[in-house]
């Protein structure tokens, strides 16, 4: 997980608290933002699941609490629906100041609302989904029922949602009457994807169907049946977050990998501002290369004594299995474990001389099998020979050629 904790400011000049997920193993291809449901915060499991399923596509994924709310600033009852959408927009400046303009946005039962807004008055956004998502902000009254009139005599009321005390005042209510989210939908050309559970208790499917008529294609929907409104079940927001990766590929850019053209096994690329960012083809097979963050790398993958190490242990147990295959031996499973340091050679005559280090590997070998002494002992000598560590142990030559 490449996580990490960031803060912006709201038009408002508050400080509005976020986590940016990023791939474990590459540089974001698209920026995506999710905005939770009402009174929820960005931490809540089903935004977690969500946004780790889209990073593991590529995706970089900001989360962040509304003003008010979790770690941002404010005072919840000074908020309200089109405050909501402010802070949308003002991640969305930020994600554009400090890394890449947002492509797609994600909301969550009245965030999924919220983004509808928002994606109206974002050039860059390609992609919306929203989840659980009501046709009309004004569906949030329905928790309000009880207290309504309160807040309508007194200006504002304390009202009890999911266990917890939040103060409402009548800007609120006033606020979500001005929402014309079917026509806002309706006039946007952006892809449209509505999730929406037939067994939502808080927010019904019918919500869904309202948004889907009255928006343009492309638009689809997605049913996710047996999820609650909270997607409380981990496989369903994970689902969810697979499902809109997936979907949003077809309309946001993803740069194609770099393709390098070679007649030998291995080649490598490195552009000027990649750091240590290196593109390898490998055979038919593609991987990255890179050195850990503590070097100037950003780890996105092995460094190149680990894929050095990687081809030793990869080759030991190959090469075991195969002597113990054919002579029909019981090994279940062999595993290769491998470290890599330069040490002093075993004989060593000047060990105060650090020149006098060589490369070492070491390399630690676990058998699975009903083995005896004998063929344990034998199995090791076996690993010894496997090409890799003979290519190790010889002399090599590296014969360098200029490309024209």
């Amino acid at each position: 997980m490449n996580l990490h904790k960031v803060n912006f400011p709201n038009q408002e000049e508050l400080t509005l608290a976020g986590r940016l997920e990023l791939p474990a193993d590459q540089q974001p291809h698209n920026f995506a933002i999710f905005a939770h449901c009402f009174t929820c915060t960005k931490n809540l499991l089903a935004v977690k699941n969500v946004s780790r399923a889209l990073t593991a596509a590529g995706f970089g994924v900001l989360r962040f609490d509304f003003t008010g709310l979790g770690e941002s600033e404010g005072d919840f009852e000074n908020t309200n629906f089109s405050g909501n959408v402010e802070d949308l927009l003002a991640a969305a400046a930020f994600l554009e100041k400090e890394y890449s303009a947002p492509t797609l946005l994600i909301g969550h039962s009245l965030g999924g609302t919220a983004v509808v807004m928002a994606a109206a008055k974002l050039s860059n956004i390609k992609a919306v989904a929203t989840i659980n998502a009501p046709s009309d902000p004004e569906h949030v009254k329905h928790h309000l029922e009880q207290d309504i009139e309160k807040i309508r005599r007194e200006g504002k009321a304390q009202v009890n949602l999911s266990g917890r005390p939040f103060t409402i005042k009548e800007h609120f209510l006033d606020d979500l009457k001005k929402q014309p989210i079917k026509e806002v939908v309706g006039s946007f050309r952006k892809a449209l994807l509505l999730l929406h559970s037939p067994q939502d208790a808080t927010v019904s499917v019918n919500n869904a169907e309202e948004i889907y008529r009255a928006a343009h294609h492309p638009k689809s929907f997605v049913s996710l049946d047996g999820a609650d409104h909270l997607l409380s079940r981990k496989e369903d927001s994970l689902y969810a977050g697979k499902v809109i990766a997936g979907w949003a590929s077809r309309y946001v850019e993803i740069p194609e990998r770099v393709s390098i053209a070679t007649k030998h096994d291995v080649a490598a690329s490195l552009t000027k501002n990649d750091g240590f960012t290196t593109d390898l083809k490998l055979g038919k097979h593609y991987l990255t290369a890179d050195e850990p963050i503590a070097f100037g790398g950003k780890d996105y993958g092995p460094t190149p004594y680990e894929l050095l190490s990687s081809g030793l242990a990869a080759c030991t147990v190959m090469t075991i299995q195969m002597y113990a295959k054919r002579k029909e031996w019981d090994l279940q499973n062999v595993q290769v474990h491998i470290s890599y340091n330069k040490q002093h050679a075993l004989d060593c005559e000047d060990c105060e001389n650090e020149s006098t280090k060589i490369d070492t590997f070491i390399r630690d070998i676990k058998f699975e099998g009903n083995l005896d002494e004998k063929q344990l002992k034998r199995l090791l000598q076996i690993a010894d020979k496997c090409p890799v560590h003979k290519t190790l142990h010889s002399e090599t030559q590296i014969i360098t050629n200029l490309i024209s």
